[in-house]
C-alpha cells in the first residue's frame, strides 16, 4: 500500500467528548477534518483501521481520533488521501486551520502544531481538496458514511 497523507472527514451534532489526557472537549455540530500521516508500516491501510474502528466502535481509544471514531455521536462521511513519501501532514494542517477553527491540541503530539483537527460549519470537501492540490498533490476521495 502506497504512504501518504489523510484527512478524515467526520459529520456531529454539539457535544462534549472525553479525549484521553485533554479531558473533556466541546465539538460544535458540523464537520470536523482530522489531519493524519501514513508514512509508516501499512501506508495508506492506516485509512482501513480508522474506518473499522468506526464501524464497530468496540476497542479502546488510543490515539485522540479513536475517541472521536468510538463516540456513536460521530460519522465518518469520508476520506481524502494522497500518497507522498514527503512528510506533508503539518503543512496541510497549517493549510486548513487558515480557513477556519481548530480544536487545541488534538492529535498533534507528536509534532509543534498547534492542532491536526479543523472544525467547519459546512462541508468542507472542495477545500480540502484545494489544501491537497496546493501542496502538489493528487487527492483521492473516499466516501464512506459510517452512522
Amino acid at each position: 500500500m502506497d504512504k501518504g497523507i489523510y484527512c478524515l472527514v467526520l459529520k456531529n451534532p454539539a457535544c462534549t467528548v472525553r479525549v484521553g489526557a485533554l479531558g473533556p472537549l466541546p465539538f460544535a455540530v458540523g464537520w470536523h477534518c482530522y489531519i493524519g500521516s501514513a508514512l509508516g508500516p501499512g501506508g495508506l491501510v492506516r485509512l482501513e483501521r480508522h474506518i473499522g474502528l468506526a464501524e464497530h466502535r468496540d476497542r479502546q481509544p488510543k490515539w485522540h481520533i479513536d475517541y472521536l471514531l468510538t463516540d456513536p455521536r460521530f460519522c465518518v462521511a469520508y476520506a481524502v488521501s494522497a500518497p507522498t513519501e514527503e512528510r506533508l501532514e503539518c503543512r496541510l494542517a497549517a493549510a486548513l486551520a487558515r480557513g477556519g477553527t481548530s480544536v487545541p491540541q488534538f492529535g498533534c503530539s507528536d509534532c509543534d502544531c498547534p492542532s491536526h483537527l479543523m472544525y467547519r460549519s459546512r462541508n468542507p470537501q472542495k477545500e480540502i481538496v484545494a489544501a491537497f492540490s496546493g501542496l502538489g498533490l493528487s487527492p483521492g476521495i473516499k466516501t464512506i458514511i459510517i452512522p
